[in-house]
């Protein structure tokens, strides 16, 4: 049995994210892991590192050494119990062939497809990883942003993960999200506008439509972009794999960007993993008295995340240092903030009804007369100033912008 094909039945073995299993996959390899789940029996250095992990997790706990190394054996027999129960099951050449069928693929570490940023998850790596779509998934996440946040979305919500995922693929940045109803579907579509490749990581089979209602979005989203998967063919989504998928979304971002999210919002499980991987976490805030923003405000006011509210100071987080900052927010630009400081003066000491002589406008402003002279002239040239019987005057309609 080669790599792909042990990687194939390791997955059914085990659930996404069983770190025991990637450590044993670390250290022996998937075929020797694979021989010695087949064998019923772990390597003795393995065990000790198991019985290790649990003693220094029970830290402080009471209970002697030999105790707890009992327990450690009796907990990794039943894990080990898990897995050879599921070998019956096991067919990697009917995955293949399923596989194959919808036309997804599949890569391992190693392919030149493969993200290495992946290898940030340590134990918990994917095995494997099934993609169906067009697009390339290591190149899609080199320059990518998650976007997560709420089922239960606002309009507000809606409008600012469209714009997002627009204005981010509009720039040539990838979007990640998990192809759920609310932000994650929002996020995708604002993607779709424009030519970036947008990654939907799901908790299900690639050959499940999950939710069934996104079967149109997930059918556009293969044509521009993946639609990536960790769970073997068939498979159905659970809570748990929601949540132990949320890894992936931030593991293959440069950074995660919360929208509307509650206290108690999956989304931020998402952020908890891009801050354990030291990806970039941003949030964007709502109204104060909005609870679908409570969990972005708590992540801002806690400094986890930083604030954002376009695509381009999201861009500036993730994005190369100096070479893509965001243009500082300003206002309008109205004619008269073309006027020379002198010229302003005048103006402004022009009266709006009764006209004025130059003499007593050059004394309101502060200016010599040959001055006030010079500047109505051009003043009234622009249209904002008018001459009338006892002088100069604020023209009624000045050209445009405030008084």
């Amino acid at each position: 049995m080669n790599d792909r094909f042990a990687r194939l039945t390791l997955m059914r073995l085990a659930e996404p994210g069983d770190a025991v299993m990637g450590r044993l996959v670390a250290a022996h390899g998937p075929e020797g892991a694979l021989a010695q789940i087949r064998a019923g029996r772990l390597d003795a250095g393995f065990a000790r590192w198991f019985a290790g992990t649990r003693r220094r997790g029970a830290a402080g706990t009471a209970g002697d050494e030999t105790a707890l190394d009992d327990d450690a054996a009796v907990k990794l027999d039943r894990i080990l119990a898990s897995w050879t129960a599921r070998l019956e099951t096991a067919d990697p050449d009917r995955d293949l062939a399923d596989g194959e069928r919808i036309g997804a693929r599949l890569i391992v570490p190693g392919d030149p497809e493969w993200p290495t940023q992946l290898d940030d998850l340590g134990d918990s790596r994917p095995h494997a990883l099934w993609l169906h779509g067009e697009a390339n998934l290591r190149f899609s996440c080199v320059r990518s942003v998650a976007i997560v946040g709420s089922r239960a979305v606002t309009p507000y919500g809606t409008h600012v993960a469209t714009e997002f995922g627009a204005g981010l693929s509009e720039r040539g940045y990838g979007v990640v999200s998990g192809g759920a109803y609310g932000v994650d579907g929002a996020a995708h579509r604002g993607a779709l506008v424009c030519d970036a490749p947008t990654v939907a990581v799901l908790a299900c089979g690639a050959d499940v439509t999950y939710p069934t209602a996104h079967h149109d979005l997930f059918a556009a989203v293969r044509t521009q972009g993946l639609l990536v998967s960790e769970c073997p063919m068939g498979v159905r989504p659970t809570r748990p794999r929601f949540l132990v998928r949320n890894r992936l979304i931030a593991a293959l971002s440069r950074g995660t960007l919360v929208v509307e999210a509650a206290v108690r919002s999956g989304a931020l499980n998402t952020a908890g993993h891009a801050t354990e991987l030291n990806r970039h976490l941003a949030a964007v805030p709502g109204p104060v008295t909005s609870e679908t923003s409570a969990g972005c405000h708590r992540l801002i006011r806690q400094g986890a995340a930083t604030c954002v509210t376009t695509p381009a100071e999201m861009i500036e987080l993730v994005g190369a240092v100096g070479g893509d900052l965001a243009p500082e927010p300003r206002g309008p630009v109205f004619p008269r903030d073309q006027l020379s400081p002198e010229t302003r003066r005048v103006l402004e000491a022009v009266p709006t009804r009764a006209g004025a002589g130059p003499a007593i406008i050059a004394l309101a402003a502060g200016v010599d007369l040959d001055t006030v002279l010079s500047c109505l002239g051009g003043l009234a040239a622009a249209g904002y100033v008018e001459r009338v019987p006892r002088g100069w005057r604020l023209r009624p309609s000045p050209p445009s912008g405030p008084p």
